[in-house]
């Protein structure tokens, strides 16, 4: 017979506060493009594409969509011919700095475990 596990209040909070971070960083390029902006500030559609390595044109505009709708980047379109888009950190976008450092060095230090596994 299983045993039934009660979750308190607090934990249920916590998973699905963990939920909700995964749903708006789903997907293997969010992250990448959040660290991107963050690093270097407003770019292009284009220099996103480029810095992006892998994604296609489609995907990275349908995230680009994603997180402007939950307020971690604005998009801005330039009055120029042709027409130029930006796109920038919100400061609320910015609070994830720190998530993203931990990621960082966290894939660091895995990278260098799985290295040293392997050989």
């Amino acid at each position: 017979m299983k045993k039934e596990i009660i979750l308190t209040q607090e934990c249920n909070q916590e998973i699905r506060a963990i939920s909700d971070t995964m749903e708006v960083l789903s997907g293997k390029w969010k992250i990448q493009i959040i660290a991107t902006l963050l690093i270097h500030g407003k770019m292009r559609f284009m220099e996103l594409l480029r810095t992006t390595n892998g994604i296609g044109a489609k995907k990275l505009s349908k995230d680009l969509e994603e997180l402007e709708m939950n307020k971690l980047i604005t998009r801005t379109v330039m009055n120029t011919k042709p027409i130029t888009v930006e796109y920038e950190i919100t400061p609320y976008g910015r609070k994830m700095e720190h998530l993203i450092n931990k990621i960082t060095e966290w894939g660091l230090k895995h990278r260098e475990h799985m290295f040293k596994e392997n050989n």
